[in-house]
């Protein structure tokens, strides 16, 4: 499929998933730690599934890197309920590695039973809201030492922190909130040393849309009935009897400021996550 497609761009999950059959076949000795580097060095650097493909040809998983058939139709949006994203499969990374660098599984991706990670002088986000689940509960076991990590979990998952801190801590602000039924459950655990792991709970960018056009919705009708409550004419009393229209002008003003601000800080606020991540992306092309 990536010889009738070479030219289609890859995601950074395509990378990831390139880079981990690497490390696989570095741990099983397929590759010495030169080839390892110089192949790395290439999968982060790579643009396209042309570039990725040749990388893991000679070894086992070497389909990793192909370009999926690309449909004319438009594929259904997936299952909201949670039992459509426990699945009981493999996970698709089991482990991620930050030295003097970092590291990002975020996306569609499947969450093992159990998935370590380690962090030194680097950093690492583990993003949960779009993935799917190997398990009802499964354990993200962090190690931290002088960095950080950062976990980001959908509203509706339960979490339990039971990680050990010294001079440095876990963030055990999202325990306590009760799960959804049926949703899976994640623990936090593992080690920090002059550094930290945070949790943080976070709708996703398609859902926050969602909930704005909702509010935005909900506005209109609430406009829309008050007018038919006031029969058009100005109501005695408030605002001097300004006439409904005038009223309602006015309201909508007000709501589109509010609305104005918070754009406007969710906008800086992903700004500066895609810049961060640029910034990841080069440090690991440079690396």
């Amino acid at each position: 499929m990536t010889d009738d497609a070479p030219e289609l761009r890859a995601s950074d999950a395509d990378r990831e998933r390139v880079a981990e059959v690497l490390r696989d076949a570095l741990a099983e000795g397929r590759l010495d730690m030169t080839e390892f580097e110089e192949r790395l060095d290439a999968t982060y650097k790579a643009r396209t599934y042309g570039e990725l493909a040749p990388i893991t040809r000679d070894l086992p998983v070497g389909a990793v890197a192909e370009a999926p058939r690309v449909s004319m139709t438009k594929e259904p949006e997936r299952a909201g309920d949670w039992a459509g994203r426990i699945t009981g499969a493999e996970g698709s990374s089991t482990w991620a590695v930050a030295v003097m660098s970092g590291f990002q599984r975020k996306g569609r991706w499947t969450v093992p039973r159990r998935f370590t990670s380690f962090a030194f002088w680097g950093g690492g986000e583990i993003d949960l809201r779009e993935a799917d689940f190997s398990a009802g509960e499964v354990v993200l076991n962090c190690v931290a030492i002088m960095g950080g990590m950062q976990v980001i979990v959908p509203p509706g998952v339960e979490v339990v922190v039971r990680g050990i801190g010294i001079m440095g801590g876990f963030d055990h602000s999202e325990e306590g909130v009760r799960g959804d039924p049926g949703a899976p459950r994640v623990v936090v655990t593992g080690f920090a040393f002059w550094g930290g792991v945070g949790v943080e709970r976070k709708v996703t960018r398609a859902e926050r849309q969602r909930l704005k056009e909702e509010r935005r919705q909900e506005r209109e009708r609430e406009r829309l009935e008050g007018r038919d409550r006031d029969g058009g004419r100005g109501l005695p009393g408030g605002r001097l009897g300004m006439p409904a229209d005038h009223r309602d002008a006015h309201r909508r003003m007000l709501e589109d400021h509010r609305d104005m601000v918070r754009d406007l800080r969710e906008e800086r606020h992903e700004q500066r996550e895609l810049r961060r991540e640029e910034r990841e992306r080069r440090r690991r092309g440079e690396d």
